[in-house]
């Protein structure tokens, strides 16, 4: 059976996304700044539908995390911004159009009902009204021996951590402060880690948490 994984970018001062997000800014005020080491990589300009990009260890470590993953688990936030009916809902089909680049069933946490959403690419969001707990258990039957990842946001990730259903954190800890904004472990945050892997790099660190039972 495969694992079940948080990766997430953070701030040096422990933040997932800036202050005050909003539909123009939906990781926060200089939330986006998380991300520029990412959006570089050949292996993530691939999955968009984007020539080049850089390879190297970061864009190993991307990589392997997409080969590996085969369903992802999300908030509402991060599946549009909203949270209200879907109806009123801008971006009620999700922020990627018609090809999102994760090429696997994506279960999204929140309190609306609606019908799988089938785009192209073998990407199919479903929708998930009774919790994270229930959203991981049908991810991993979608998964089969392959992994779950828990692409966020910070409440998603802190509710898997609280209830044990995670495996492995990995955090990519970028070279700047934020200040204020999301953080990604609340003060609810509890348990044992034990780091089993540190990759340095110019833009960013990668660390990796094997969480004990």
């Amino acid at each position: 059976m495969g694992q079940v994984k948080v990766e997430l970018s953070m701030s040096l001062d422990g933040f997932v996304a800036g202050p005050n997000p909003s539909l123009e800014e939906p990781l926060g005020a200089g939330g986006e700044r998380l991300h520029e080491w990412v959006v570089r990589l050949a292996s993530w300009r691939a999955p968009h539908g984007l020539e080049g990009g850089e390879t190297g260890p970061d864009d190993d470590i991307f990589a392997e995390s997409l080969a590996s993953t085969r369903a992802v688990v999300m908030g509402r936030k991060m599946f549009s911004g909203g949270s209200g009916p879907w109806a009123d809902d801008p971006k009620a089909d999700g922020w990627w159009g018609d090809d999102p680049p994760f090429h696997a069933p994506v279960f999204v946490v929140t309190h609306h009902e609606r019908e799988p959403l089938e785009l192209q690419g073998g990407t199919t969001f479903h929708f998930v009204t009774d919790g994270v707990a229930a959203a991981v258990e049908r991810a991993r039957a979608a998964a089969g021996d392959r992994d779950v990842l828990i692409a966020g946001g910070a409440d998603v990730a802190q509710q898997a951590l609280r209830d044990g259903l995670l495996d492995e954190v990995q955090v990519n800890v970028a070279p700047i402060l934020l200040g204020s904004g999301t953080r990604l472990f609340g003060d609810g945050a509890h348990g044992a880690v034990e780091r089993i892997r540190a990759i340095d790099a110019p833009d960013v660190t990668h660390l990796t948490y094997r969480v004990r039972a």
